[in-house]
């Protein structure tokens, strides 16, 4: 379905300096995503876990190699493209603006204001208040709100391939179990493939297969149990102690 060949992503470490070193960040990477299943992207911070899925969005350019979706080659496409083709991407943090309100960016999303279509898409996020709609998408909203905002718009088209970048940011602990519920969901109803790059241990766990990324390459590709000797030496959470450095994390140890 997507297939990357030795696909790559250099950028020099100051934009500013003519002269700067450049850097390898998605180092020649090779895979074949099939239809339909879920894959959890994981690895140490810094190893070019986001960058890929950036790179699959068209967010960034790939300065190497060769990108295909469904046979036809997308490598040169602009983001606006490969979302009319089906590729959608739900930001780590959501933005918020002033003046529109999720009705407005959902009927944007979804291409429509009809209010049942509108009513069905926010019954499948959890939304049950029709207010909800009409609230304005600002700072105001909490954590959980303007998550629940971001993934509605990103499934407002059923996309072929839906990529959430760690999609547990800035949510409770009690909001993750029904957000994994969703994304799993969403996945086996819609035949959506589906990329989740997190660090938690309950996207990972229902994934069909989990690809560890660390310094630009595929370290691991395979299923959960494989993975686990690999995990176990990453800040991979779950519902234990505070994770070093991720504030709004558990570690599971």
């Amino acid at each position: 379905m997507l297939e990357l060949e030795e696909v790559g992503f250099a950028a020099p470490e100051d934009p500013a300096d003519e002269g700067s070193r450049v850097l390898t960040i998605v180092d020649g990477v090779s895979y074949t995503f099939e239809k339909g299943k879920f894959y959890g992207i994981t690895g140490p911070n810094g190893g070019g876990k986001t960058s890929l899925a950036k790179l699959i969005m068209g967010i960034n350019p790939a300065t190497s190699g060769k990108i295909t979706f469904e046979g036809e080659d997308i490598t040169g496409l602009s983001i606006t493209e490969r979302a009319r083709k089906g590729i959608s991407y739900s930001f780590q943090n959501a933005a918020r603006f002033k003046g529109i309100t999720f009705r407005d960016l959902l009927s944007i999303a979804a291409g429509t204001d009809d209010e049942e279509k509108l009513t069905g898409i926010i019954a499948r996020v959890g939304v049950c208040s029709m207010d909800f709609l009409d609230k304005p998408v600002d700072a105001k909203l909490s954590g959980g709100e303007i998550k629940k905002i971001e993934l509605a718009t990103t499934i407002a088209r059923n996309p072929r391939i839906a990529i959430y970048d760690e999609p547990d940011t800035g949510i409770d602990l009690w909001t993750i179990g029904p957000m994994v519920d969703l994304l799993k969901r969403e996945q086996q109803e819609y035949d959506t493939t589906t990329l989740v790059v997190s660090h938690n241990r309950a996207f990972l766990e229902v994934a069909d297969v989990i690809l560890l990324i660390r310094g630009g390459k595929i370290a691991y590709s395979g299923d959960f149990e494989g993975a686990l000797p690999i995990l176990s030496d990453l800040s991979v959470c779950g519902y234990g102690d505070t994770c070093e450095g991720e504030s709004d994390a558990k570690c599971y140890r």
